[in-house]
């Protein structure tokens, strides 16, 4: 999944996020009403009209998927979708996880990789892309003593304030930030 994909999953996901914001602090997102559809077919004691409602319920669901109405993702994808994420600044989605009970102890803090590529601006700040795509420019004037060259490791960490810090190969931390 591209980021183009994950920035229109979140557009679909605009009306139910609105609502979600108006709910009551930790109440959980309200879930798509096709969904609601399903479930309500398990609460059907006779077993043709149930199954009527399966079938219906579930040529709904998929004919939303195809249109791309609907948007189904597992956890694994929503974590892996926050980890390529990181450091961007995004509101808070649903589509990610956000609002969920367990979302403080899912929150990527850090990441790491490898340097894919980098060179220094005119006015010696870094600017590291690293092997999963992600670029990062050094927003502050401290050195990185060694030069960042491609395979050495890399780990990026939320730092105060909104801000991130990059350790290159083991050297002393520098303030850098996401680029698109």
């Amino acid at each position: 999944m591209t980021l183009r994909h994950i920035l229109v999953a979140a557009l679909l996901a605009g009306p139910p996020a609105a609502a979600a914001s108006a709910q009551p602090q930790g109440a959980r997102p309200q879930r798509p009403e096709l969904f609601e559809a399903l479930v309500r077919c398990r609460a059907i004691a006779a077993d043709a009209e149930r199954l009527q409602c399966f079938d219906r319920a579930a040529a709904s669901l998929q004919e939303a998927a195809e249109r791309r109405d609907l948007v189904v993702v597992d956890r694994q994808q929503v974590r892996e979708s926050r980890r390529r994420l990181f450091g961007l600044p995004l509101p808070r989605l649903p589509i990610f996880g956000g609002g969920d009970d367990d979302d403080d102890a899912e929150e990527i803090r850090s990441i790491e990789s490898e340097v894919a590529s980098a060179y220094q601006h005119g006015n010696g700040q870094w600017v590291v892309r690293l092997e999963d795509g992600s670029t990062w420019v050094q927003t502050d004037d401290n050195i990185i003593a060694g030069r960042p060259r491609a395979g050495q490791p890399v780990r990026v960490t939320r730092a105060a304030l909104g801000t991130y810090m990059m350790r290159v190969n083991g050297q002393p931390g520098v303030r850098v930030r996401r680029q698109l």
